[in-house]
């Protein structure tokens, strides 16, 4: 049974029985984001106040080679060429411990888009897509039958981007936020000279040590995810409770975000991707920001250390933010948050200005 959706204030009846309709594939998200979209614009968060005028922004369906819709948007800044591209997903989502980390695949935050409008207004190029099985694209909700397959949707999607005459020349930047950290790092470690760099918050990349299943549910769960890959049988905690150390009440917003138990298959994929990665993090060699909240306790802020300590990179930047939860740009004081998007700014333009310099 599907989670009961709350009553949200100033939402009609019937834009609630559209939100509270089966999302298990992509035609009913669809539908629920045009009929939420008015009431989202007018939430009281920092990110939605960010100015539009002096943008341009592009939303699309594209068709991959998989022959499946993918939802893309771009925002560009309209006065003058972008300073460098940064693609990201565009984020429209004891023994628990281990699941608390692994089931974070829900956590597709819906202030993705306001951050794109701060880094577009900062002067960059920002493209993002929702991946198969999330946000608005094709594929069943929720559901990963391979993480390799889809970091190749991903590369895809992103290579096809910068091949584009307007940002073939510039420097790009990947953006990962949680799962998106390790579809980033994955990316990395398949194509290392790809990307200029990367921005990683609070990345799936490692599974603590005092988080990691126990060897007889981690074989429980391989056995079962064969029977009943598409199940939702995974336990799991609120999540947003987990996640946001303020606004949580916001997260009930995020409308086309997967909600339901996570299922079996997907939650294989991602310990076996957090397993793969942790045993090449000495392969990541990108200049690379790492930002992570220490009070996190979905993905443990000790992952970052272990990523920014064994990592080869010449160029690494590891910043930890006190008393600071998992949602970092959605969940926190608006001071942390500005904090955050300017330390990403700043990052940014220390990382572009050189080939600028060297182009003007």
């Amino acid at each position: 049974m599907a989670p009961s959706i709350p009553k949200l204030a100033g939402v009609s009846e019937d834009v609630q029985k559209i939100i509270e309709a089966k999302m298990d594939e992509a035609p009913a998200r669809r539908r629920a984001r045009e009929a939420f979209k008015d009431v989202q614009l007018s939430i009281d968060h920092c990110l939605f106040k960010m100015p539009t005028q002096g943008l341009k922004m592009d939303e699309r369906y594209e068709k991959n080679s998989r022959g499946l819709e993918i939802f893309t948007k771009t925002w560009l800044p309209e006065s003058s060429p972008p300073k460098a591209l940064a693609c990201g997903s565009s984020a429209q989502e004891d023994k628990q411990m281990f699941f608390r980390f692994v089931m974070e695949i829900k956590t597709q935050y819906f202030l993705g888009a306001r951050m794109a409008r701060k880094l577009a207004s900062a002067g960059y190029g920002v493209h993002a897509m929702d991946y198969p099985g999330f946000g608005l694209s094709d594929g069943l909700h929720g559901y990963i039958p391979s993480f390799d397959r889809l970091v190749d949707d991903v590369i895809e999607q992103y290579s096809k981007i910068k091949e584009k005459p307007e940002f073939k020349n510039l420097r790009s930047f990947l953006f990962g936020q949680s799962m998106g950290g390790a579809v980033a790092l994955k990316m990395h470690l398949k194509q290392p000279e790809a990307w200029n760099g990367a921005v990683l918050l609070a990345p799936m990349c490692k599974i603590a040590d005092d988080m990691y299943p126990p060897f007889i549910l981690t074989q429980l769960l391989i056995t079962l995810a064969k029977i009943f890959p598409q199940s939702k049988l995974v336990p799991e905690r609120d999540l947003a409770e987990l996640a946001f150390r303020y606004k949580k009440e916001l997260t009930a917003y995020n409308v086309i975000a997967y909600k339901d138990k996570p299922r079996l298959r997907t939650a294989l994929q991602l310990l076996y991707t957090t397993d793969e990665i942790a045993s090449r993090l000495e392969e990541v060699s990108w200049p690379m920001l790492i930002l992570h909240g220490e009070a996190d306790v979905v993905t443990d802020p000790s992952v970052s250390k272990a990523l920014y300590e064994k990592a080869s990179s010449k160029d690494k930047k590891l910043n930890l933010y006190k008393d600071a939860y998992h949602a970092l740009l959605e969940g926190e004081p608006d001071e942390v948050i500005l904090s955050v998007l300017d330390d990403i700014i700043s990052w940014l333009d220390n990382h572009s200005e050189d080939i600028n310099s060297a182009n003007s």
